[in-house]
């Protein structure tokens, strides 16, 4: 076992064992009280492919002003009345200003604060759970999370250029290389094939094969109407995203299996566009504020945010991210993994999923019942607010009540989200 490894295992064992969980812990979380942090609105835009999609000629501030007015439109919340915006986003380094002046733009008054929330994957759950906490802490009565990336426009310039004292570091150092490095160390140091995570990567588009043919997706999105131009012929015309077009229909296993490696450079090299995360734009939102508010208002109450935590490990391992922190969630909550009903772990390539459903111990059946990033995409700073629209729709028409969400944060970090269904 290597040492990182092994520092995982004990982070993992401390975190699982660093609480006892009362007897009263699930019908605790499941109450309903005034104080509780409520979610009101649920929705996303579809999650179109990067460079060819619906949204890949939709810039941040059309998208933004898309879905702002969306939100006003299904809540019919008196705009007044939203106090912050806080936005998840990773890659536009001028999304201060978009992100107010898109607000301004889709209708909400010039008193309606915004900010940015960024952490790389975990942006979206970011921006949830400061929300949130502002909500809890009484700084503000109402607020909105929105989870957003353009994959398609925004830049990726990769690593800064470090100097000695980071550069030097036998960790930091890591910072500088790519996801897909990453990746191939997980695979390497705990014995992930390729082989199991083309099967895993097979699954996740079947189950999203399904649910789209069943319509199960349909209630999660919120449809756009969109200017898009061809890349090749550079003819725009009038489109409207609906629909998660990145899904596959008819893949298998074996057709995985013919896609050439992505990173031959790097051992073991399992990692290939078939089995790893599809770069995607889209957005999603949730309006949020106490029980008794959303009761005062008439505001219908689809799910409860209980709690979200972050924990930190080796960045040459970050897809691991999730197996320290789900445990260190868990045991915050005092639930065990069993009283969890649907869990959306992110598939940011095929080794996190295998490594991290198989280290937690959970239910497979129970992980992406929708498919996952694999199948639909990971927009960066949108992925942890989608989750949970996700989870809650999911929950909603299995009758189930618990979901936890979590994901590998760039430069070595998970975080985890704990949300309950009302519905």
């Amino acid at each position: 076992m290597s040492q990182s490894q092994q520092r995982l295992a004990q982070i993992s064992s401390q975190l699982s064992s660093s609480v006892s969980p009362p007897q009263s812990a699930r019908d605790a979380i499941l109450s309903k009280n005034p104080d509780d942090i409520v979610i009101t609105l649920s929705m996303r835009t579809a999650l179109t492919k990067a460079r060819g999609g619906a949204l890949s000629s939709t810039s941040l501030e059309d998208l933004l002003v898309a879905i702002l007015k969306g939100v006003k439109e299904r809540s019919k919340l008196d705009p007044a009345l939203l106090e912050e915006i806080v936005f998840g986003n990773v890659l536009e380094p001028r999304a201060n200003y978009i992100s107010r002046g898109a607000t301004l733009a889709a209708g909400f008054p010039d008193t309606t604060a915004t900010s940015i929330a960024s952490r790389w994957c975990s942006s979206g759950l970011l921006a949830t759970q400061a929300v949130a906490n502002q909500i809890a802490s009484n700084c503000i009565d109402i607020g909105l999370a929105v989870g957003v990336e353009c994959m398609s426009q925004n830049p990726d310039d990769g690593a800064p250029k470090f100097g000695p004292q980071i550069s030097n570091h036998p960790v930091a150092k890591d910072l500088t290389m790519p996801m897909g490095w990453t990746s191939e160390n997980l695979s390497a140091d705990y014995g992930i094939s390729r082989e199991i995570q083309d099967e895993w990567a097979a699954e996740s588009s079947q189950k999203a094969e399904k649910a789209q043919k069943a319509g199960w997706v349909d209630d999660e999105i919120y449809a756009i109407t969109t200017t898009f131009v061809d890349p090749k012929t550079k003819e725009s015309k009038t489109v409207v995203a609906n629909r998660d077009d990145g899904v596959r229909y008819g893949t298998t296993k074996e057709g995985l299996g013919k896609i050439r490696k992505a990173f031959p450079q790097w051992a073991p090299s399992t990692t290939t566009g078939g089995n790893a995360s599809q770069i995607t734009d889209g957005a999603a939102a949730l309006l949020m504020m106490r029980r008794s508010t959303a009761e005062k208002l008439g505001q219908p109450i689809i799910g409860k945010y209980v709690a979200s935590t972050v924990a930190g490990l080796p960045p040459r391992i970050m897809g691991a991210g999730p197996t320290i922190a789900v445990p260190k969630l868990l045991a915050k909550v005092g639930l065990s993994r069993d009283d969890v009903d649907i869990w959306e772990i992110n598939e940011a390539f095929g080794s996190v999923l295998v490594h991290c459903v198989k280290t937690l111990g959970i239910d497979r059946e129970k992980v992406n019942p929708r498919g996952g990033a694999i199948a639909i995409g990971h927009p960066l700073g949108c992925t942890g607010a989608r989750q949970i629209v996700t989870a809650l729709s999911e929950l909603k028409r299995t009758g189930k009540k618990i979901a936890v969400t979590s994901m590998c944060v760039g430069t070595g970090m998970g975080m985890a989200g704990l949300i309950v269904s009302e519905q």
